[in-house]
């Protein structure tokens, strides 16, 4: 937000240097960015003075120069090469003295030095309009008043507007500070702190008044719960013209550029008081002004040419014919001020700030007045503001006013009420301030103080401070306007030793992500809001189960997502089309899901693998990474953890096209393995990659528990391999399954190590490479217990799934 500085001076009388106003403005928490100069005319007109040119003769050797020699008003006339048709002896000229930088239409400077023209000097320039940036004319030079003096700077004589241009970065919250209006409220409290008394001065309306009541516009408001409040009044008989040049340097220091007197005026009120308003053609209406909503799919045309499909909650101004404009956001090119227009409705209103919000964002506009009403503005001087400008109509464009103005406002914003507790505002700012002290900066910021007891204060809140609305927030706004660096604070520091658990998650995220980075991973943090469609990828993903954005930002970042899988995918494709694709990437973060029970979140810890394992170079050729790399990836973390007695189970997650779960006491602790392509297609990737799902919360849960043991079995583990060929549509699961079911006791560990498909093998048929841990705690097997087990599983499998061995 841009804040004139002169402009400010008009609220209050200041002579302090922008220095101490933006540093006080910054202590306020409008925080000043960069204060810039403003000039009306670029350069200021420096180095140009006022010439009285004595003669004027034909140059000897260029039939279109003239040599003339002009009085400066130092007594020392200087000759000057000049090739301007009208220039003549007698003039008053403005001349750009030796050493004068100007500038030309692109903003280019240049340096007017000695020099020689055709042999003859030249000791300065004689300006044409253009080249001083006071207009556009260049047919000769400019011809000034006889009456100035020679000598006279040129600065004084155009009266060059200088200004000081605060940039602030304004917090969302801070709606009341958006105009030079609040600003100025916000100062003078500071200063008031400050022992600086001033007055805030307001924009007088009082010369308002009905000149005629010949053109009435009636006004109906159908929604009343979208504009609370809509206020209208005519203007006939003016001229659009361009604005006059107070006018125009007002709204260029702050960065905008004027259009026509009526606009430029709306645009000054917009940013002098914060309400917006709207000019209508008042010709282009017909009968009365409609504010409701419209059918869905009803098309507008906006002020920029485009066609825009209207949604039924987008609040429409309409009349008796169709829309006029986009309430609040955007005007329509059909109703518009033209430089026809010789009388206007002029609108002033209180719109509902999240219906703005919506429709701005629906539309993708971004206007100066949506910025204020989404945001929430002063409901108290919709009617002020509309004679103000109206008043500002009259001075720049003549006109008389031509209605009544119509107030629609049938139920009263109310302003908040909160009690503050004295002892509160002392434990929140940590010091006890001067009851004296709190009631004069409450007063100075307009809240009102209905009771006074020895406990704290009653007070009222005016309408426009959406942002106080608790306790809190008053203390909050005390202590601003106090001053934090006023705060005293002990030099005796105090401190006590916490007695923190050793597993905090904290602790173990540092500890795992430290493990990881050294195995070349990088983390990566994904937005949690992300699209409601990524739920299509997966049967596990329930839509009913999304967490929707009420007021969205866009269809993209409109729901929270339910798993990391397919923000890290986002991630990954953006590398890949970047040429970066062999990647490592982790993640902690959490899922968010709208359970019958209520919401509920869940901590992961996620992984994924992609492309080569190391880098090439010329010992080592590239290798793809595998699916039991990524495997040992994820039994380092376990082991790290010291998570040791797991079980593999079969993967219940349909986003992999092969993978395997780790499970510890019947829970699934960690489910990973290869992202199926169809989901990678979608993203765009067409390499492999690895994706892991830690439950972080029973990780955190397994290592926070005692630790138990069991003696170590004094009798050997045997192992067993069997590579079956099976069909391609049995899964690890359906051998899980029967593996468990054939030996409950002995089998202790059933593991996939090894998958192919491809050549030598029959059509549709896949090789699956498992190994049996067996093992008997009480004695030592033998080799014909070991061989029953192994035939039991071997003909089971060839029974139930019509394996057969390789």
């Amino acid at each position: 937000m841009k804040i004139s500085y002169n402009w400010l001076k008009q609220f209050i009388k200041i002579d302090w240097k922008s220095e101490e106003t933006a540093a006080l403005l910054t202590d306020l928490g409008l925080e000043v960015e960069i204060v810039d100069k403003y000039q009306s005319v670029k350069g200021g007109l420096e180095g140009i003075v006022v010439g009285h040119v004595l003669t004027c003769i034909q140059h000897p050797d260029a039939d279109r120069l003239k040599i003339t020699t002009v009085d400066l008003g130092n007594g020392v006339p200087v000759q000057i090469v000049c090739g301007a048709t009208n220039v003549a002896a007698g003039q008053k000229v403005p001349v750009a003295t030796i050493g004068t930088t100007l500038y030309d239409a692109s903003g280019i400077a240049f340096i007017i030095k000695k020099g020689k023209i055709r042999g003859q000097e030249s000791h300065g320039m004689i300006c044409a309009e253009d080249e001083l940036g006071l207009g556009d004319s260049h047919d000769g030079i400019m011809i000034l008043d006889d009456a100035l003096a020679a000598g006279t700077p040129a600065s004084t004589v155009f009266k060059i507007e200088n200004d000081e241009v605060f940039e602030i970065g304004l917090t969302p919250n801070r709606a009341d500070a958006m105009s030079h209006l609040g600003t100025a409220r916000d100062l003078r409290a500071g200063m008031l702190q400050s022992g600086v008394n001033v007055e805030l001065i307001t924009p007088s309306v009082s010369n308002f008044r009905v000149d005629k009541r010949t053109l009435k516009i009636d006004i109906d408001v159908k929604e009343s719960k979208l504009a609370p409040r809509y206020c209208g009044v005519t203007i006939s008989g003016i001229e659009v013209k361009p604005s006059p040049a107070w006018l125009q340097n007002r709204l260029k220091a702050i960065g905008i550029n004027p259009k026509n007197n009526i606009v430029d005026v709306t645009n000054y009120v917009l940013h002098e008081l914060g309400q917006p308003l709207h000019a209508f053609d008042a010709a282009k209406i017909n009968g009365k002004i409609l504010v409701q909503t419209l059918p869905a799919g009803t098309k507008f045309i906006t002020l920029d040419d485009v066609e825009r499909t209207l949604h039924e909650e987008d609040l429409m101004i309409c009349d008796e014919k169709g829309p006029l404009c986009i309430a609040g956001v955007f005007g329509g090119k059909k109703s518009g001020v033209g430089e026809h227009t010789n009388s206007i409705f002029l609108e002033s209103a209180y719109f509902n700030p999240v219906s703005i919000r919506k429709t701005a964002k629906r539309h993708q506009l971004n206007t100066d007045a949506s910025f204020r009403f989404e945001r929430g503005i002063d409901p108290t001087i919709t009617a002020y503001a509309l004679k103000r400008a109206a008043l500002l109509i009259q001075e720049v464009a003549g006109g008389e006013i031509t209605s009544d103005v119509v107030d629609m406002y049938p139920k009263k914003l109310e302003d908040f009420s909160v009690f503050l507790n004295f002892s509160k505002v002392a434990k929140i700012i940590g010091q006890e301030l001067p009851k004296d002290t709190i009631k004069q900066i409450l007063a100075s910021l307009e809240i009102k103080i209905n009771s006074v007891s020895d406990a704290g204060l009653g007070l009222t809140i005016p309408a426009y401070r959406v942002d106080v609305q608790r306790e809190i927030d008053v203390i909050e706004e005390i202590l601003r306007v106090y001053g934090y660096n006023n705060i005293k604070f002990s030099k005796k520091l105090n401190a006590t030793v916490s007695n923190s658990p050793r597993n905090e998650d904290y602790k173990i995220q540092n500890l795992i992500a430290t493990q990881l980075n050294s195995q070349g991973f990088n983390e990566m943090m994904a937005n949690s809001l992300t699209t409601a469609s990524y739920v299509a990828l997966s049967e596990i993903l329930k839509e009913e189960h999304n967490v929707t954005m009420l007021n969205p930002l866009s269809a993209d970042l409109s729901t929270m997502r339910q798993s990391l899988l397919f923000s890290g995918l986002e991630a990954v494709s953006y590398n890949i089309n970047r040429k970066n694709s062999d990647l490592k990437l982790f993640e902690f973060g959490k899922s968010y899901h709208n359970y019958l029970a209520g919401y509920e979140e869940k901590k992961h810890l996620t992984l994924f693998l992609s492309g080569n394992r190391n880098q090439e170079n010329w010992t080592n050729a590239q290798k793809p990474s595998d699916f039991f790399l990524f495997k040992g990836y994820v039994h380092g973390i376990l082991s790290r953890l010291g998570i040791q007695k797991t079980q593999n189970l079969p993967v219940t997650s349909d986003i992999f096209s092969e993978g395997i779960a780790i499970g510890c006491h019947k829970d699934t602790l960690v489910e990973f393995g290869v992202v199926k392509k169809s989901i990678l297609k979608h993203f765009g990737i067409k390499q492999e990659v690895f994706f892991v799902d830690f439950n972080w919360a029973l990780i955190l849960k397994l290592i926070s528990a005692k630790i138990k043991y069991t003696e170590i079995p004094k009798y050997p583990e045997v192992r067993r391999d069997l590579a079956l060929l099976i069909d391609q549509n049995i899964t690890y699961e359906s051998i899980y399954n029967i593996a468990r079911q054939t030996e409950k006791t002995l089998l202790k560990d059933i593991n996939l190590f090894d998958v192919y498909q491809g050549q030598n093998l029959p059509e549709g048929k896949k090789s699956y490479a498992l190994s049996f841990a067996i093992q008997d705690c009480s004695k030592t097997l033998t080799d014909a217990q070991i061989d029953k087990i192994m035939s039991k599983l071997q003909n089971n499998f060839i029974t139930e799934l019509g394996a057969t061995l390789r």
